[in-house]
């Protein structure tokens, strides 16, 4: 069971940032394991099952980030990461191109939420068709979350929107090229104790009508082929 991250989470992450090499990190590596991967661990267990309960026909897996950086992809960067995120997704090869709910703690701070981080071109025109033929339901998805303060959208805009959209609401949708719905904050005091497990799983509750409505976006037709 997920108990809380502690203040020697925090000293190993900021300890990697300034120490990035493989003596340092073999040096507290049983810190980052006590503190830092299993408490990650822990904390993915209690919320695939809470996810599971909720959706048990999605095929969900769980995941917990490796540390280490791919060895093919420095580009001058060290050989450990930062921070670690932990999701909860379909399972398939192509992860990022499926909707994702994922945690992640970070030196100054954390994040969770859900979304794209690369969704098939192929997939966002399935998602401007869609909404251009029921404008009403993502309209009052859209009114949902901006009626609340715990996440943003955030999207990578194409250099031109592909078309024009619905409505004025609906435009961050069709400029998108992907997108998080995401919440954003410094160290708080909730990551640790228990707290944290409860307000993951309020939001990941609160998007859950989100990612039924782009997960199912796959069977689709491809607006192409119409």
């Amino acid at each position: 069971m997920f108990t809380g991250f502690t203040d020697e989470t925090v000293d190993f992450m900021w300890g990697i940032r300034f120490n990035n090499e493989r003596t340092w990190f073999e040096a507290h590596k049983e810190i980052y394991l006590t503190h830092f991967y299993h408490p990650m661990c822990d904390l993915a267990e209690e919320l695939y099952a809470f996810m599971l309960e909720k959706r048990p026909d999605c095929g969900l897996i769980r995941k917990v980030t490796r540390i280490y950086r791919d060895a093919r992809r420095l580009h001058g960067r060290g050989p450990y990461k930062e921070s670690l995120w932990l999701s909860v997704e379909q399972a398939g090869e192509q992860w990022t191109a499926r909707p994702t709910f994922w945690f992640e703690l970070m030196p100054e701070g954390w994040t969770y939420g859900m979304g794209y981080w690369m969704p098939k071109p192929a997939t966002m025109a399935k998602l401007r068709a869609r909404i251009t033929r029921d404008p009403r339901t993502m309209e009052e998805l859209t009114r949902k979350l901006a009626g609340q303060a715990e996440f943003a959208l955030e999207t990578q805009d194409y250099k031109r929107p592909k078309c024009a959209a619905p409505s004025a609401a609906l435009e961050p949708w069709f400029r998108a090229k992907s997108f998080t719905i995401i919440h954003e904050d410094k160290l708080t005091e909730e990551l640790f104790g228990r707290d944290v497990v409860e307000r993951v799983k309020k939001g990941w509750e609160f998007l859950l009508p989100y990612y039924d409505y782009f997960v199912t976006l796959d069977g689709d037709p491809d607006p192409a082929a119409e």
